[in-house]
């Protein structure tokens, strides 16, 4: 089979999991290629898959990013599929998360069109943008600084963005927070990414916020709460899928479905890599049965 493991020009070398992916991909007998999303000479009918890893400027470019995925998946297999992109880039899935019954950290969002305090009174919160990755024009407030967040809120607002306002669950202060992966609707493996955001922090302006990753073994209640996301996906569970995951008082709560190009953490759990790999060709099969009928 023909892979292309699909990043973008501005991540050039900055994706650890890419380099193990294709080794457990060769070693299968597949050719591996690879290529960004944004390179204009790259012909996408060449390849059996176009697998999406480390496409993470997409959130400065979300209209360029899906028409491309549009593009491509005419000529390719793209994983995960379009609809699942297209769903999963706008962190106002969780809404439809919470309301097929799973436990969100609670989430208010604001459209360009709102004011930019439109959101209830915190002890200490967040504001991100809707489409966002990396912790990037992400920050934590506390209820002292609310004219700071509510300014921060409206420069996203103006530039034509989503918002979405938190509670800071500070339990992550001390538990950190757990990542779950899972291939083709199975656990995988666990890590712990210490705690990100800081009081009176910078937002980053890089492509991504460095995080102190450890392996973890989830908890039951963390693990039956996963299964609950993946059974609430439309379409059902994908290739691939992480779900960030949050201590409270009131049990382990999401805070995010990474779908389109989550950070897979090859390096904290051994075979890994490998089971990603048999699970790329155990649904690149499916599809090509499916497409068959």
């Amino acid at each position: 089979m023909r892979i292309a493991l699909v990043t973008a020009i501005a991540a050039a070398g900055l994706d650890d999991d890419l380099a193990p992916l294709a080794k457990a991909l060769t070693s299968r007998g597949n050719t591996v290629s690879i290529v960004a999303w944004d390179d204009p000479t790259v012909s996408w009918s060449r390849f059996d898959v176009a697998l999406l890893r480390s496409t993470w400027d997409y959130t400065e470019r979300l209209a360029e990013f899906l028409a491309w995925c549009e593009r491509s998946a005419q000529h390719t297999r793209l994983l995960n599929p379009l609809e699942v992109v297209r769903w999963n880039t706008n962190k106002r899935y969780l809404a439809d998360l919470e309301r097929a019954g799973v436990a969100i950290i609670p989430s208010h969002f604001l459209a360009p069109d709102q004011a930019p305090d439109s959101f209830p009174d915190f002890a200490e919160f967040v504001v991100k943008p809707c489409v966002g990755a990396g912790s990037r024009d992400t920050q934590r407030y506390v209820a002292a600084q609310r004219d700071r967040a509510v300014a921060h809120a409206k420069r996203l607002l103006d530039a034509g963005r989503d918002v979405l306002v938190q509670p800071y669950l500070d339990q992550v202060d001390e538990h950190g927070e757990t990542a779950l992966i899972f291939f083709n609707g199975v656990f995988s493996h666990a890590i712990r990414k210490g705690p990100l955001l800081q009081r009176d922090g910078s937002a980053t302006a890089a492509l991504f916020a460095p995080e102190a990753i450890t392996p973890r073994e989830p908890s039951a209640a963390e693990i039956d709460l996963a299964h609950r996301v993946l059974t609430a996906i439309p379409g059902g569970a994908p290739l691939y899928a992480r779900v960030d995951v949050l201590p409270s008082s009131e049990g382990p709560k999401l805070l995010e479905l990474e779908l389109t190009e989550p950070s897979l953490f090859f390096e904290h759990a051994a075979g890994s890599a490998e089971r990603f790999s048999a699970a790329i060709e155990l649904a690149a099969a499916a599809d090509t049965r499916e497409s068959k009928r």
